[in-house]
């Protein structure tokens, strides 16, 4: 069976981010008296800010208490700050091209709000080639639950069996995984092999996807 397209996580896959991100957080706590350090929340990017929140700060939820406040907090941190910093994961705009040259169906799947993906895409320069994206608004509930990977699924009406997704952490895997997706993962997001042990392949950057693109399950012909 010919794979038709390719889910596409953004941070840490295509943006060098999540370093920016795991301190974006420990600032945010910090400016409503929270202490926490960077070696806590860094492990945890990847999942949803709703759950980063309450396992850092138990009985705090992104809607109560000081929860919405810090995540509004983090969230103009990367715009204003931190974006500018991010570098683009080696390889990952001629990756894209590639696989679009080679008939895939792209599709965005990130739990980023619209405006941060927004922000996300310029920084891993490929904002003028993916144009099909999902969002968090897109989604009841953040990875690692499959709804972001459903909800890309859906958009662009793909059965499971007939995409992979590009990812970097443990929770795309578990997220793309509960929704009946495959996952190349990639080193770049700062995660260990076997944190990624559940991916159908490993890569250590797009760079090094791309390299090895006729040996690897982008040409999934099964």
């Amino acid at each position: 069976m010919t794979l038709q397209g390719v889910l596409l996580d953004i941070d840490g896959t295509l943006v060098l981010s999540n370093d920016a991100h795991a301190q974006t957080w420990v600032e945010a706590f910090a400016a409503y008296g929270y202490e926490i350090e960077f070696e806590q929340v860094r492990p945890m990017i990847g999942m949803g800010g709703d759950k980063i929140i309450t396992k850092l700060v138990p009985g705090l939820t992104k809607e109560s208490g000081d929860g919405q406040a810090i995540d509004e907090r983090r969230k103009e941190l990367v715009l204003n700050q931190y974006a500018a910093q991010m570098a683009p994961a080696k390889g990952g705009r001629e990756l894209v091209l590639k696989m679009q040259e080679a008939g895939l169906h792209l599709v965005v799947a990130s739990s980023a709000s619209k405006e941060e993906l927004e922000t996300l895409l310029k920084a891993a320069q490929v904002e003028d080639l993916l144009e099909e994206a999902t969002t968090s608004s897109d989604a009841e509930s953040s990875k690692p639950a499959p709804d972001i990977v459903q909800a890309a699924l859906d958009q662009g009406k793909f059965q499971p069996d007939r995409v992979v997704m590009l990812g970097d952490t443990p929770y795309d895997i578990e997220s793309a995984g509960k929704a009946g997706v495959e996952v190349i993962a990639v080193r770049c997001g700062g995660f260990s092999d076997e944190q990624l042990s559940g991916a159908i392949a490993i890569y250590d950057d797009p760079a090094d996807l791309l390299a090895h693109y006729d040996q690897s399950p982008l040409l999934k012909n099964d």
